[in-house]
C-alpha cells in the first residue's frame, strides 16, 4: 500500500493534538511514512486553500470548524443523522471521509469496563460528536439519557433507545471546552471527559478515545487492506 504525501490534523485549535504522532506511530508499524501536518485554518475555504497547495495524498482528523462543513464543502458523505466527518483523505484528488467519534468512544467505554450493550449513558450537548455517540451507543443496544448544553440533541436513529429520567452508568459533557477545558458535573457512576490537554497521558479516557478513534480510521477509510496489521487499544495505548 502507497503511503500518503501527508497526514496530521486539520482545525483550530489543533496546537495541542497528539494525532500528528499517532499517524506516524502507526504508519511506523505497518511500514508507512508521510509527513506530519498541522493544518490550522478558520473555514472550510481556507482548509481548502490549504490543502491544494499540498502535493500527494492527504490523510487528516479534523475538528471544529471543519467538521460540520466538510460534508458539504468537500462533498463527503457523513453517517445518517450524524452530518459530520472527523477524518479526511484525498486519494487521487478525490476526497472522502468518515466519523469515527462514536465508534472510538464506544471503544474506550469498553476499554476501561463499560460494556455499552447492557449500559445507560448521560449525554450532554447535541453536537457532532453527541450525534455520533448516540449513534453508535444506540446501535450497540445501549440506553441515552440526554442533558441539553449549547445545545439539545436533535431527534436520531438513536431515538429509540431515549430514556427520559433514570439511573447513568456513565456521564459525559461533549460542551466541555476543547484542550482540557472543566467538564459540567453529571449524575452517573462515573464521569469522563473526552476534552484533553497538551500534557494529556494515555491512561486518560479523552485519550483513549482518541487514540480508539484514530485507529478506527485507519480500519474503515485510511487503511481497511491493513486492518489485520493493526495494533488494538491496549496495544497502542501502551506505545503512547
Amino acid at each position: 500500500m502507497v503511503s500518503p504525501g501527508s497526514w496530521g490534523i486539520a482545525g483550530n485549535p489543533i496546537s495541542h493534538s497528539p494525532t500528528p504522532r499517532m499517524f506516524s506511530m502507526v504508519g511506523e508499524l505497518l511500514g508507512m511514512e508521510a509527513q506530519q501536518v498541522y493544518i490550522e485554518c478558520s473555514s472550510i475555504e481556507d482548509f481548502g486553500e490549504k490543502a491544494s497547495q499540498m502535493e500527494g495524498d492527504i490523510w487528516v482528523s479534523c475538528t471544529s470548524p471543519l467538521k460540520h462543513s466538510a460534508p458539504s464543502g468537500l462533498g463527503v458523505k457523513s453517517p445518517n443523522g450524524v452530518g459530520a466527518v472527523n477524518q479526511l483523505m484525498r486519494s487521487g484528488g478525490h476526497w472522502s471521509g468518515t466519523n469515527t467519534d462514536g465508534s472510538g468512544f464506544v471503544s474506550a467505554c469498553s476499554h476501561i469496563g463499560i460494556d455499552p450493550s447492557t449500559s445507560t449513558l448521560r449525554i450532554r450537548g447535541g453536537g457532532s460528536a453527541a450525534r455520533s455517540i448516540a449513534a453508535a451507543w444506540s446501535s450497540e443496544g445501549g440506553s441515552i439519557i440526554p442533558e441539553t448544553g449549547r445545545r439539545p440533541l436533535v431527534s436520531g436513529p438513536w431515538d429509540t433507545r431515549i430514556l427520559e429520567t433514570g439511573h447513568a452508568d456513565i456521564a459525559v459533557d461533549l460542551d466541555a471546552p476543547p484542550a482540557g477545558g472543566e467538564s459540567v458535573e453529571l449524575e452517573g457512576g462515573i464521569q469522563v471527559s473526552v476534552s484533553y490537554g497538551e500534557d494529556a497521558s494515555a491512561d486518560e479516557f479523552a485519550v483513549m478515545m482518541l487514540a480508539a478513534q484514530h485507529l478506527h480510521a485507519w480500519e474503515s477509510l485510511f487503511a481497511p487492506s491493513r486492518r489485520q496489521d493493526l495494533p488494538n487499544l491496549a496495544e497502542f495505548l501502551s506505545l503512547l
